[in-house]
């Protein structure tokens, strides 16, 4: 009898060690729900973190083509300082000829003019040289009025040129400001998805050892457990990242004659009026035109957004409506023909020597590179 009730309570043992195994599973379904959540949490994290970055690179882009923009501003307003100075030298010295002429003519009374006017010969004469002295006095005006008119152009279109640079700037401000605001958020979204797979993959060690543990656990029961059966027939049992000038052949193209005037005129617009200097800006064009980074036509090239300050401050149409030069139009149809020059043949870029601090190959008053 008591041999029997012996048996009976390790029996009972046993079958408690087993429903200990079994229930011993119901855990990891909290612990699977933690993991699976943390999995979403750091999917979402990444998603937002692609995303940001995305935005931040397409804003490092506008960032670039704005600077680029505000660089080639820089350059215009440095050229339009020189053509006024050079204007305002020009009205200058044209008011201090007008004025030696007054004066003389106010020294000398009206005696000179008198001289002048009874050394005539005959009444034809007479007339001609009294045409003379008005005339003298309304070229003095019309000129200084013409400097005038030249100069207050050249003002206007300085503080054209300004007004846009300052608007750039602000839209580069704006820019970078909303680069700073898109960066911290990734900072913090990195940090934030840091935390998150750290301590999803602490949950996945945990559920790794505690799925090993229970593993253990449930081996060494089931052992005891398959002991204890075993042994409950046995009474007492127990269980446990200088310029080379010369031409060379880069290839032909056929183009309307539409385009040809276009690119005689946007040369016209950048360069000196000498050969190579037309030639160097052409053919920076016509590398754009050939290369798949650029549009694959001349218009496209020009017309392309923020690239040619001519196309944006109305220079460009100004030169297209009066008509390039001859010397303009003969180096645009060379360039179209196949011409290059040696020195920027792998050039894609330019812009206004004194305006800039780029290093490069100086040509008339540019200065070509390779890349931005």
């Amino acid at each position: 009898m008591k041999i029997s009730k012996k048996r009976w309570i390790r029996s009972g043992l046993a079958l408690i060690c087993s429903l200990a195994i079994v229930l011993s599973v119901f855990p990891a379904f909290a612990d699977n729900e933690e993991i699976e959540n943390l999995e979403d949490q750091s999917s979402s994290l990444e998603n937002e973190l692609q995303g940001i970055n995305s935005d931040i690179l397409a804003l490092s882009d506008e960032i670039s083509a704005t600077e680029m923009q505000v660089e080639m501003l820089n350059g215009e307003i440095a050229r339009t300082s020189d053509e006024l100075a050079d204007a305002t030298a020009n009205e200058e010295e044209q008011y201090e000829n007008m004025k030696a002429r007054i004066k003389y003519m106010y020294e000398h009374g009206n005696a000179t003019l008198l001289e002048l006017l009874f050394s005539a010969e005959d009444m034809s004469d007479f007339l001609n040289k009294a045409d003379f002295i008005e005339n003298l006095s309304e070229y003095d005006r019309n000129a200084l009025n013409d400097l005038k008119e030249i100069h207050n152009q050249i003002e206007e279109e300085q503080e054209n040129l300004q007004a846009q640079q300052d608007s750039l700037r602000d839209l580069s401000d704006q820019l970078e400001s909303q680069q700073a605001e898109l960066q911290a958020k990734a900072n913090e979204t990195s940090t934030n998805l840091a935390d998150v797979q750290a301590r999803l993959q602490q949950a996945k060690d945990e559920e790794a050892a505690r799925i090993a543990a229970e593993e253990e656990a449930r081996r060494k029961a089931a052992e005891e457990a398959a002991a204890s059966v075993n042994n409950s027939s046995r009474p007492g049992s127990g269980s446990g990242g200088g310029y080379d000038n010369s031409v060379i052949n880069g290839g032909g193209i056929d183009v309307s004659a539409d385009d040809t005037t276009l690119l005689a005129a946007i040369i016209q617009c950048e360069a000196y009026q000498d050969y190579d200097s037309l030639l160097a800006v052409a053919t920076v064009i016509m590398n754009r035109v050939e290369s798949p980074r650029f549009p694959n036509s001349i218009s496209g090239v020009i017309y392309a957004s923020g690239q040619f300050e001519p196309v944006w401050t109305g220079r460009l149409q100004k030169v297209l409506d009066a008509g390039p030069t001859s010397l303009s139009m003969r180096v645009a149809q060379d360039a179209i023909n196949g011409a290059r020059l040696a020195a920027v043949s792998d050039c894609y870029y330019f812009l206004y020597a004194h305006g800039t601090n780029r290093d490069g190959i100086i040509i008339g008053d540019n200065v070509f590179f390779q890349s931005w």
